[in-house]
């Protein structure tokens, strides 16, 4: 009975995990299809996060009512800084990333963020780097092959995989055209390293706020509304058009309401719900399905071309993400067992005192 429920379990959680994945690769498609379809570069974001407020909001005044500290101004100063990197920054870069380059090149770029990650917490010395060990060897070396994977991908495109060539355009006007789309293929990466940075920075800058401030969910709220509130004065200078804010067709509620709903409300209880049972490793682990995924969807619904260097820089970055997340599990097993060998030692040494100090019996 005990191992049908463990199997059970298991299997809700490999479901589950494959939904979040999907989802996170329709956010990719959706965000495209908004932006072929004439859906603002701000609009669409101050939507997503009004929406993403509306549902976080509630939910987290409620359930976090016990656990959410009270507010202080260097709280809000922090949340502030937090919208800053993980909703403006995080958010417009990507959308902007995502506009010149492609949806499965954006979930490839993101599959380096572990990696950024790394280095900039080892730059605040959040993190340990001991190449003496095989795991911070790992975690060194993975970062290395990321880095340099998101490297290729910007500076390399490469010959597409399946070459077309169009006969009614002339040689002259081909090289042309390829050689602009090349320029704005180099920007839209270079989007995407800065959308990489960004999220990196965000998921650095959060470990220590959520110390002082453990209720995730209203954290979550507070980044919500901050963001929203930077993107609305960022429009208020960029789209003063009011027709960019009406929403003229069914395709353009539906891109925002699922930008809003499921790549906000969705994806954030699923996810908790999977860091919770198979922890974050496990769940970061599934992260390249979510590439493959948005490779085949992007192919299919929007007809993307893959080409040469996008799939070595993007090979670079999952074995790159493989190698750090290997090094993080075996620092932490080997952190556990250098735990227990210092309790088991001290413990030792205690009842080893312990008898030395006990007075000798006088009875024979």
């Amino acid at each position: 009975m005990g191992s049908e429920s463990m199997i059970s379990v298991k299997t809700k959680l490999l479901v589950a995990l494959l939904v979040l994945q999907l989802c996170y690769a329709g956010t990719h498609i959706v965000s495209r299809v908004a932006l072929n379809i004439g859906v603002s570069k701000v609009v669409y974001p101050v939507y997503r996060n009004l929406i993403a407020l509306l549902l976080l909001g509630p939910a987290a005044y409620f359930l976090e009512k016990k656990e959410r500290p009270p507010l202080t101004f260097s709280l809000l100063v922090q949340f502030f800084l937090l919208a800053s990197l993980g909703i403006t920054a995080n958010q417009g870069l990507y959308l902007l990333g995502l506009y010149y380059a492609s949806p499965t090149f954006a979930s490839a770029m993101q599959n380096s963020v572990p990696a950024i990650t790394f280095v900039m917490a080892s730059a605040l010395r959040l993190e340990k780097v001991d190449i003496s060990r095989r795991y911070g060897l790992a975690k060194v070396l993975g970062t290395i092959a990321s880095i340099g994977g998101a490297t290729i991908i910007t500076l390399y495109k490469g010959p597409p995989l399946l070459h077309h060539l169009n006969p009614q355009l002339g040689n002259s006007l081909e090289e042309d055209m390829n050689s602009s789309k090349m320029q704005n293929w180099t920007w839209g990466c270079i989007y995407l390293v800065g959308h990489c940075l960004s999220w990196a920075g965000w998921m650095v800058l959060q470990a220590p706020v959520l110390r002082h401030y453990p209720a995730k969910l209203s954290l979550t709220s507070f980044t919500c509304f901050f963001g929203l509130i930077q993107f609305l004065i960022i429009a208020a200078f960029v789209e003063t058009n009011p027709e960019l804010w009406k929403i003229q067709s069914g395709e353009e509620l539906f891109t925002i309401l699922y930008a809003g709903v499921v790549a906000a409300g969705i994806v954030f209880s699923l996810q908790t719900w999977c860091i919770q049972k198979g922890g974050p490793v496990f769940v970061a682990v599934f992260q390249p399905m979510q590439t493959l995924l948005v490779a085949a969807m992007a192919s299919l619904i929007l007809g993307d071309q893959l080409y040469v260097g996008g799939i070595i820089g993007a090979a670079l970055i999952m074995l790159g993400l493989y190698s750090v997340l290997w090094g993080k599990t075996e620092e932490k097993r080997a952190g556990s067992q250098d735990q227990e060998q210092t309790l088991t030692k001290h413990l030792i040494d205690t009842e080893s005192r312990d008898r030395d100090d006990a007075p000798e019996s006088d009875i024979p």
